[in-house]
């Protein structure tokens, strides 16, 4: 029998409807709504960069503009129907899966036990008992408020002392949840006092089988259709193994099937959906020209975001100045089902200016007046955003494509 074959118009727009990205932005930003979004969405990656906003902010914005980071804000910290920790990355999750992360908790207590002895310094297993008595004593702390005595390595912002490495190790395996950030400075609690009595590690039995399983569904619930190791990347908990055992689980029983996805260069590619994958359903994408975070859900595995759209895409924050391609921190733009290029642009507060300094259309893109336009009309609207007074553009700002 033919496996379902998806063309690579039809596999944009499943895949962009998977991460609310093909309807219009438009929508509730605050509250259940935003809750909502981020159900959808699984998570939002948290990240330091403030180029223009930050990354968690752009990716909320980006699918509905009436949104502020305060919003976010709100229903991390006060309402706490948000927990943070990690995925790929550090990320803010739904609190109604926090059952889901024990085996999370135990597999990193593990994995950084023996990943951190030698890299973030010997001694930081000893000031466990120190540190969790002193956040008992005196509330919620941040690691300037620990390890005061305690040497720093001249390594750089990683180099940590060893109290702010068993801070991160005690929030990472449970012990400790992250209840906020004072300018994107982490704030630690003991998980007793922030996390219902019952969910806590220690009061609730992790069956690792029934965590696999949900975060395989979970995963395929918001990418449509996957490999297994897609499945495994995106909670970034799940084995490769454990993966693989749980797709073959599915075929056998007729809970999944293979079907097949015609990438940009013609290629077919096997993967997984569940059975009776609906195509036609799916809405038109949006035709306005958005701004994308270098790190959307969308296109958090590049290498995807590559075969699916032909859209070829590394950050090179780490990259000197002088061997940058494009630039420190380039914006992707999503038009239609398209990424039709990159914008490198920064929030000059000072001024009150969103300064463009560059734009390199893709190669495959014919840039018009009217596709300017459109631009323009969106910066506009990112400028309001971030509270910036105007948009400056640079002398020949737009740039022939790479």
């Amino acid at each position: 029998m033919a496996l379902q074959r998806l063309d690579n118009k039809t596999a944009r727009a499943l895949f962009m409807d998977h991460h609310a990205l093909a309807e219009p932005p438009s929508g509730g930003a605050k509250g259940a709504d935003l809750l909502e979004l981020i159900h959808r969405l699984g998570f939002v990656q948290l990240d330091s960069i403030n180029t223009v906003a930050r990354a968690h902010d752009m990716i909320l914005y980006s699918r509905r503009p009436s949104y502020r980071a305060g919003n976010l804000k709100r229903l991390y910290e006060r309402d706490r129907v948000l927990f943070e920790h990690w995925t790929h990355d550090a990320a803010v999750i739904p609190m109604a899966f926090y059952p889901h992360w024990h085996l999370r908790f135990q597999r990193d207590a593990d994995l950084l036990k023996s990943r951190w002895k030698n890299w973030r310094r010997d001694g930081f297993e000893q000031q466990f008992a120190t540190v969790l008595q002193h956040i008992r004593d005196h509330g919620p702390v941040s690691s300037s408020d620990v390890g005061k005595d305690e040497k720093k390595g001249s390594g750089g912002w990683w180099d940590w002392h060893p109290s702010k490495t068993a801070l991160e190790f005690l929030w990472r395996s449970g012990a400790l949840t992250v209840i906020g950030r004072s300018g994107f400075q982490k704030r630690y609690d003991l998980t007793e006092r922030v996390i219902d009595t019952h969910l806590c590690p220690g009061n609730m039995v992790c069956d690792a089988d029934q965590t696999v399983d949900w975060l395989c569904n979970a995963a395929l619930d918001r990418l449509g259709f996957a490999t297994s190791g897609e499945l495994a990347a995106f909670w970034d908990t799940v084995s490769v193994t454990e993966a693989k055992n749980w797709c073959e689980q599915g075929l056998n029983k007729g809970l999944l099937e293979e079907i097949e996805i015609i990438c940009t260069d013609g290629r077919v590619r096997k993967l997984l959906a569940r059975p009776g994958l609906a195509a036609s359903d799916v809405p038109t994408p949006t035709s306005r020209v958005r701004v994308l975070s270098p790190f959307d859900p969308m296109l958090r595995d590049r290498s995807r975001a590559e075969r699916l759209f032909g859209f070829h895409y590394r950050i090179e924050v780490f990259v000197p100045a002088a061997k940058r391609t494009y630039g420190y921190y380039v914006f992707p733009l999503l038009e239609g089902d398209r990424l039709i290029g990159r914008i490198d642009m920064k929030a000059q507060r000072d001024r009150g200016v969103l300064h463009v300094s560059a734009l390199w259309p893709e190669r495959s893109v014919r840039w018009s007046e009217a596709r300017t336009r459109r631009l323009q009309s969106e910066l506009d609207r990112v400028r309001r955003f971030t509270g910036l007074d105007d948009v400056e553009y640079a002398s020949g700002w737009l740039k022939d494509p790479k």
